[in-house]
């Protein structure tokens, strides 16, 4: 499977990885920490990846090229796997951040930032959980009546609002829509705001 190869195949690079890097490595309490490092760092930049793409960059080439009913159905399956992977992983930074630094012995810097890996996880649960179900339950609801309207195989929104001025039942369910998605566009920009933030941390503590 095209997957498992993928899988593999990183697991190979980090394997090499840390095999030369093995200097690293010396107490338990130090295996520990640079573990914990290593998940954290990894977690958080494929959170921070993700979302970058997501948000800024795949969603617009998608939407600028495939029809419209297309996207959508795209968008429902894609959104829910987004939301999951970004939540992992901004779980598993909280995790290792909070233990790395404890909240007790923390400085407000470092308070500041698991306030922000917190809160990212937060608005991606939130839009996994919320916003996410309830704009595909929406959109699904939209499709059946633009289809009934022979609309929806197109590019973009023309032919949607030119029917939606006189079907009532669509401008409401634009309305509607609108609303969820622009929710849940917001919780996805906040999300990504706290990972911003926390990559300017990041880059204040690397050494290059």
């Amino acid at each position: 499977m095209a997957w498992l190869t993928r899988f593999s195949a990183a697991v190979v690079f980090l394997a090499i990885g840390l095999i030369f890097s093995l200097e690293a490595f010396g107490s338990e309490s130090t295996k520990l920490s640079t573990f914990l490092k290593l998940a954290h760092l990894l977690c958080f930049s494929t959170a921070w990846g993700a979302a970058l793409w997501v948000t800024f960059i795949g969603g617009i080439i998608m939407f600028k090229n495939l029809p419209r009913h297309q996207f959508g159905n795209l968008q429902s399956k894609m959104f829910p796997a987004y939301f999951t992977l970004v939540g992992v992983c901004c779980g598993v930074s909280v995790a290792a951040f909070g233990y790395l630094h404890p909240w007790k012995s923390s400085s407000p810097a470092e308070k500041y930032q698991l306030g922000f890996l917190v809160f990212s996880l937060l608005f991606n649960l939130t839009n996994l959980f919320i916003f996410t179900p309830m704009t595909v339950e929406m959109m699904k609801q939209r499709h059946k009546v633009e289809r009934e309207q022979n609309i929806g195989e197109e590019v973009g929104w023309s032919k949607n609002r030119e029917v939606a001025k006189v079907n009532p039942q669509l401008a409401a369910m634009n309305k509607k829509f609108g609303m969820i998605h622009g929710l849940s566009s917001l919780a996805n920009i906040f999300s990504f705001g706290c990972l911003a933030m926390h990559s300017w941390y990041l880059a204040g503590k690397i050494n290059l």
